[in-house]
């Protein structure tokens, strides 16, 4: 394992989690230590006479502690993988203890009680008759509330765009809700979001353009919906908001075995919803994959993806056109930890994969890729990535003087996501330890 200090304090849930957890990482905290091909453990000598017991499963980095706190991973789960990270000469091989080992086959079991699970709902009886009747009651219900939205756009644009700074969210907020009464809420998410665009910048009338026009080709593709390929069909409406389950998506997805390497994690708060995007590479297909996570409050993810650390497992993939979210089948193992990144291209190669992706889904948000041999270049207030041979692309705003620090200017192979218009760095490799840059969550003292 190459863990770094950094790696693990993007695990930590907030500030106070990642500086106690600094501060237990000391030899005299831990009467016993130990690691095994599936997981590092330990005890943590705590104010009472009995040490916490502490575990951590080397596969998705999930820990549990005997601690009583509601944080996840807790101050001891931190403490104890910060000084595997900067003292890995201290946690010797060793056989795992009963409480390690029990826990570990506990979570297998449960993974396979949970699939198992799917796959029966899945197969299970249904009544084709009604459940047709809802889906044609329900696609009424979202072919109405689209044609009310394709006037609203048409008047909005006939209307001028210049009126808009002053108008507010209102406007946004009003329309966003009619579309959840006519069932289609992701799209009525995407709405509500483009109300802080007018007035955001010099350049908000031609990103609010990009953002309306890609919502207006859904509205016309909904209409001739049946006409699309089944993968469309299923690209768009995942678009508008029709949910698939879990179990639908183990019956009808795409399984993929492969080692997948996680390349980097983006965490954003969306109102109460925290969101997290772990994307990670397949070291023998060379496939991107998005696992999706979402947290009420302050309430943890169920798994905690280290960035930089690699996994053995199938994924399924959601059905759609040029799909990326996918789910982990059953339960991963750990694989060796890599100390580059694998299958890296260059500006040209990332422009010609995502312009394919948009011909086959043309309401695809973001891409991953690992970026070769580029630097940060600050230029008249802005922010560029920039190739060796002078190619660049613009930076999203971030701390790109850490990225500069880390790398002192040098080149080096970068995970990055792509929305089409910005590039946010995710994470480095440097002397074989991965650093995260401004992607994930980073606390510091």
């Amino acid at each position: 394992m190459q863990l770094t200090e950094q790696q693990v304090l993007a695990l930590a849930p907030d500030n106070g989690a990642a500086s106690n957890g600094k501060k237990l990482a000391q030899a005299k905290n831990w009467p016993l230590l130990g690691r095994s091909p599936r997981a590092l453990w330990g005890e943590c000598q705590g104010s009472g006479s009995k040490p916490y017991q502490v575990r951590v499963d080397l596969a998705d980095f999930a820990s549990k502690c005997s601690c009583p706190s509601f944080k996840f991973p807790c101050k001891h789960a931190l403490g104890l993988l910060v000084l595997t990270a900067n003292q890995p000469d201290l946690v010797q091989e060793n056989g795992e203890p009963e409480w390690v080992g029990d826990w570990l086959d506990k979570r297998v079991d449960t993974a396979a009680k949970k699939e198992a699970k799917a796959i029966a709902k899945a197969d299970a009886p249904v009544d084709e008759a009604a459940q047709q009747k809802r889906a044609e009651k329900r696609s009424e219900r979202v072919a109405d509330g689209l044609a009310a939205l394709q006037v609203w756009l048409e008047d909005l644009v006939r209307n001028g765009l210049a009126r808009l700074p002053a108008e507010g969210p209102g406007i946004w907020d009003q329309q966003a809700a009619r579309l959840v009464d006519a069932q289609a809420p992701a799209l009525a998410a995407r709405l509500r979001a483009l109300a802080d665009l007018p007035g955001s910048g010099a350049d908000w009338p031609e990103q609010l353009l990009a953002e309306l026009g890609r919502i207006a080709v859904a509205v016309r593709a909904f209409e001739r919906i049946d006409q699309l390929t089944p993968d469309l069909q299923h690209a768009l409406r995942q678009y508008i908001g029709y949910t698939v389950r879990e179990e639908d998506v183990l019956a009808a997805g795409q399984p993929v075995q492969d080692t997948w390497q996680v390349i980097g994690q983006m965490v954003e708060d969306n109102e109460r919803v925290r969101v997290q995007r772990t994307w990670v590479k397949g070291q023998h297909t060379g496939r991107h994959a998005l696992l999706l996570q979402f947290a009420v409050g302050a309430q943890p993810f169920g798994q905690s993806w280290l960035p930089g650390s690699s996994f053995n497992a199938e994924l399924v993939f959601w059905p759609g056109a040029a799909a990326q979210r996918a789910l982990l089948k059953g339960t991963a193992s750990p694989a060796a930890a890599s100390s580059q990144f694998l299958h890296g291209v260059d500006f040209a190669r990332l422009l010609d994969a995502a312009s394919t992706t948009l011909a086959q889904y043309p309401w695809v948000e973001r891409c991953a890729a690992v970026l070769t041999g580029i630097t940060p270049v600050l230029h008249a207030g802005r922010w560029f990535a920039v190739a060796a041979d002078g190619q660049a692309l613009p930076l999203a705003a971030g701390d790109h003087w850490h990225w500069l620090a880390l790398s002192g200017g040098q080149a080096f192979d970068v995970a990055v996501e792509w929305d089409g218009t910005l590039l946010r760095p995710l994470g480095l490799f440097i002397a074989g330890c991965y650093q995260p840059l401004s992607g994930g969550q980073l606390w510091t003292n």
